[in-house]
């Protein structure tokens, strides 16, 4: 099975020869001796290639699917071996909205653990710390690794309590024209929404804007105005009520967050920990409605 998931990958069978450590004869008789086993064709040759078929590739990503089920799971079942250095590499975004404020209870499960985490300057730059996980934007050489879609971006407008109860209950979406915004580096993402709500995108073009998204939520909590926020991220905010959604409307705007893991790390028990925890965490934030 090793074979078949590191041969759906490279392609070739010295180099999932080389990856594996064995001999490239050797490599050649596990696939013969899988495909003997299975009801349909695995392999495909042409000349002297060999190739996976279509069946074969469909299967082998079931295959990688399992045996990242079975590291998961011998992973949890022993924690004593789950030790050592993890280092984590975050969007700026992610880390200060949400990793920094739920990572306690990690670290708590996982007390052998020495974490480390560090924030990427620019998605293009995401193996600049050679970590053992990336949280990351779509972007970034990811040639190597193992990706993994951890959560779209769903966006809703946020404010604090006090600006809320200073502008109004009852709001409309339309009210957003006659309040102060908050955007995060440009004009974009709230010129997106009013789109998306059917407000004139011309009138989102005022407001303060900041050049990290923490710095946003930092000013919609001290009632500066109102930011557009993803309510995943935004979740501790809104769960301890320093933020409320004056409006039940949200929109997703095709972005989303992804966990990448060395191929060669994938069996690390600290690494298996710790995605099967950001699963669990991020579905219970997905999970939890903040509608003020």
């Amino acid at each position: 099975m090793k074979a078949l998931e590191s041969f759906s990958r490279n392609k070739t069978v010295w180099q999932t020869a080389e990856e594996l450590n064995l001999t490239r004869s050797a490599i050649s008789h596990q696939l013969r001796g899988l495909e003997a086993d299975l009801p349909f064709t695995l392999l495909n040759r042409v000349g002297t290639q060999v190739e996976l078929s279509p069946q074969g590739l469909r299967y082998a990503e079931d295959v990688r699917a399992a045996l990242r089920l079975l590291v998961s799971s011998a992973a949890r079942n022993a924690d004593d071996d789950v030790i050592g250095p993890l280092t984590i590499s975050c969007e700026p975004s992610f880390a200060s909205a949400w990793l920094c404020n739920n990572i306690g209870r990690f670290a708590a499960q996982y007390e052998g653990l020495d974490l480390t985490i560090v924030t990427l300057p620019k998605t293009g730059n995401m193996k600049a710390y050679g970590a053992d996980i990336y949280i990351t934007f779509l972007g970034g050489d990811m040639d190597d690794m193992e990706t993994f879609h951890m959560a779209d971006v769903v966006t809703s407008p946020m404010c604090s309590p006090s600006f809320l109860n200073a502008t109004g209950r009852n709001l409309q979406v339309q009210d957003l024209l006659r309040m102060p915004l908050l955007h995060h580096a440009d004009f974009t993402d709230w010129s997106n929404w009013f789109q998306f709500s059917g407000l004139p995108t011309h009138a989102s073009r005022r407001g303060i804007v900041f050049s990290d998204m923490h710095l946003v939520y930092a000013a919609a909590m001290s009632g500066q105005g109102v930011a557009l926020g993803d309510i995943g991220l935004a979740g501790t905010f809104l769960g301890d009520g320093k933020l409320v959604r004056p409006f039940g409307q949200t929109a997703r705007d095709g972005r989303a967050y992804y966990c990448a893991v060395p191929y060669s790390l994938l069996e690390k028990p600290a690494v298996a920990v710790f995605m099967n925890w950001l699963r669990l965490e991020r579905q219970i934030a997905r999970d939890t409605p903040h509608t003020a």
